[in-house]
């Protein structure tokens, strides 16, 4: 191009030598047509564009001069020997065919540049380390870290994720072609979920030559990747750790063996909703795969006991998470887990309709779950009191047990799991509608003063009725308790409750329509412990008298508190919030009768550091309030004014503006 720019025009760039001063301006020169230029005084850069030129009398034909003249056997030849980072990057960006070609090339097949032939910095990177080396061989100091250091290699750093219609092969290229050298792609996740998803086997396949150091695939929702891809995968990323496989139905278990023999380091496996996965590609993870840690199988109607048991059986020693869910398992899938799961620390297992009574029974007395440490049941027709029972003795470490959906389980099976568990701590009972108020007091004085947590949620069992007990031992270690949408549980209940716990820290009512003032005021004298986190959403019949007893006695402590829709709270309990919580940083009043002087008094307050205040659905609240929301933005991160109608949208605009570090809702 220097050359041109250089040209006198003594062979008669045009007639009579060259029509301008400076050659070089190249916009003199506009296309009025297909086959003239013509000059023209410069208004806008042009580009010299006419398929002919002037010679002398004669026109002639522009030779086209493009390296895109060459087929791809030739490109590839060239791509092979380009060194790694910006070189490749820009090549990439010419065309999709140069992107293409250079994500087809593998790592096998790039050739390698002596240091003669590269830059003078990488140059003298081979300088160094063969100096280093030769001083080591005559006896001098070893080679320097620094030296060692100067090699760079793809260890894996970087991340990409692509969701709907970004996840093409052309990204998947452009990624395999980018990431090599700038620290190597070590996770990558493909999320389709419809049907503009394009992305196939070759985007795959181009990450599988890139990508040598991608260590978690996660693939969700992909119906257009086959075997193939997932193949490919297998044969380029040995160094494959985690693969996650959601909703890809056309992968079988050819691909998952393939995968199995190829990535010995494999430490993490999901498989959701692949229909054509079954026991094949189970036993090939278990044969090839010892260093699995956590299973997860949600879904696959080929997966049976024989998969199962094989890949139990196979890793038993350092698989420490399994989780099974809708399968067509029985009562063999469990024993095989009562007594392989020797490491096994964290068991999910739900919807397993095959499995009975004696599937439970079996994995309890297989004693060989003596490091569980979490259980998760939900939606088994086998939890019965005698299972329940028997798997309380053949875990005794176990320390978190959530139960969801068992229909037969009742209070003499909750009882008999507090007498036999000691290790309990936490307790989770959702939708288990013969529990009643008997099983879960029986469960809080027979648990061996262990339990920190009990939760019950949306359990129809629990009737409101005075209950004569005889003398009982407080449960005084308990000091969280959650209890959501019980539509029986009222004040009674929560007199028993409160004194039975006197050492409660986090209090959960939520949606306990039927609890009054009345029910509530004794728990918080039966309190010997302070509150930390207060949650009485939905508890409509409470009023500003709780609110005002709770600052005074647990102001000092209380972090989080949640009035939502509790329709008779009113400034009242603001001023009382006011003066005597100085901690509180999460406050929820969305759907109450506060109005513009409630909020004035928490701007008011002098050592209020309110963090997230919600007023959602609050009417009485107007554009008065903005001043007070702006003096309360000093320690303000987060502001619900959803629903408010009588503030007006320029106030809140305003109120952006000022509080420019809080994230405002409206």
């Amino acid at each position: 191009m220097s050359k041109l720019f250089d040209y006198t025009g003594d062979d008669a760039f045009c007639p009579g030598g060259s029509m301008y001063s400076n050659i070089k301006d190249s916009s003199l020169f506009l296309s009025l047509g297909r086959h003239v230029d013509v000059y023209f005084p410069p208004r806008k850069r042009s580009r010299i564009s006419a398929p002919f030129i002037v010679s002398g009398d004669k026109f002639e034909q522009k030779k086209q001069v493009s390296i895109d003249v060459l087929p791809d056997e030739c490109l590839f030849e060239i791509f092979r020997r380009l060194p790694e980072g910006q070189e490749k990057s820009a090549c990439a960006c010419v065309s999709k065919r140069w992107l293409m070609l250079l994500s087809s090339i593998h790592r096998d097949e790039i050739c390698s540049t002596k240091a003669a032939d590269l830059n003078p910095k990488e140059t003298l990177i081979s300088e160094i380390t063969d100096e280093s080396f030769e001083g080591k061989k005559k006896g001098g100091d070893d080679v320097t870290s620094e030296a060692v250091d100067l090699e760079i290699e793809s260890d894996g750093y970087l991340s990409r994720c692509l969701q709907g219609k970004k996840a093409t092969d052309v990204r998947l290229a452009a990624i395999a072609v980018g990431t090599g050298g700038c620290g190597g792609l070590g996770k990558l996740s493909i999320c389709g979920g419809n049907s503009s998803c394009r992305v196939t086997s070759l985007g795959l396949g181009a990450i599988a030559r890139g990508c040598p150091s991608l260590r978690v695939l996660s693939l969700w929702n992909l119906s257009s990747i086959a075997d193939e891809g997932l193949i490919e995968i297998a044969n380029g990323c040995h160094q494959l750790e985690k693969l996650d496989l959601r909703g890809c139905p056309t992968i079988s278990d050819k691909a998952l063996v393939a995968i199995a023999k190829n990535c010995h380091n494999l430490t993490a496996l999901t498989i959701e909703s692949c229909p054509r996965i079954g026991n094949a590609g189970l036993q090939a993870v278990g044969q090839y795969c010892p260093n699995l840690k956590s299973i997860s199988i949600k879904n696959c109607p080929l997966v049976g006991d024989q998969g199962v048991a094989s890949l139990l059986s196979s890793v038993s020693d350092g698989l420490t998470k399994v989780k099974l869910h809708a399968l067509n398992v029985t009562d063999a899938s469990l024993a095989v887990i009562g007594h392989y799961g020797k490491a096994v620390t964290d068991l999910d297992l739900a919807g397993l309709q095959n499995v009975g009574e004696r599937g439970f029974w079996v994995m309890g007395s297989g004693h060989g779950l003596q490091k569980l440490k979490s259980l998760t049941i939900t939606s088994c027709q086998g939890v019965t009191d005698t299972g329940l029972e028997a798997v309380g003795k053949g875990c005794p470490n176990l320390k978190q047990f959530c139960l969801r959906k068992c229909a037969f389980l009742s209070d003499n099976g909750l009882v008999s799991l507090a007498k036999v568990a000691g290790s309990l701590e936490s307790l989770h009972l959702e939708e288990c509608h013969h529990i009643t108020q008997y099983g879960v007091l029986g469960a809080l004085v027979n648990c061996r003063g262990k339990l920190k947590s009990l939760a019950l949620v949306n359990c129809f069992g629990i009737k409101d009725s005075v209950v004569v007990l005889p003398l009982m031992t407080p449960c005084k270690s308990l000091s969280t308790l959650s209890i959501r949408n019980c539509p029986g549980f009222g004040n009674a209940s929560l007199c028993m409750i409160g004194k039975l716990c006197p050492q409660l820290q986090r209090l959960d009512l939520s949606g306990s329509h039927k609890i009054t003032d009345a029910g509530f005021l004794p728990l918080l004298e039966s309190c010997e412990a302070t509150l930390i986190k207060v949650n009485l959403s939905g508890c409509v019949n409470l009023t500003d008298n709780v609110v005002s007893a709770l600052a005074k006695v647990h102001g000092g402590t209380l972090e989080q508190l949640n009035l939502d829709g509790c329709q008779k709270i009113t400034d009242a309990s603001m001023f009382a919030i006011a003066d005597n919580c100085a901690l509180l940083t999460d406050l929820d009043v969305s759907k109450s009768a506060i109005t513009d002087h409630g909020i004035a008094a928490l701007a008011s307050a002098k050592q209020l550091n309110v963090q997230i205040l919600s007023v959602s659905g609050c009417s009485l609240i107007s554009n008065q309030s903005v001043p007070f929301f702006g003096k309360l933005g000093q320690t303000l991160l987060g502001l619900n004014l959803q629903h408010c109608n009588a503030i007006s949208s320029s106030m809140v605009n305003l109120l952006v503006e000022q509080l420019w570090r809080c994230d405002i809702l409206f």
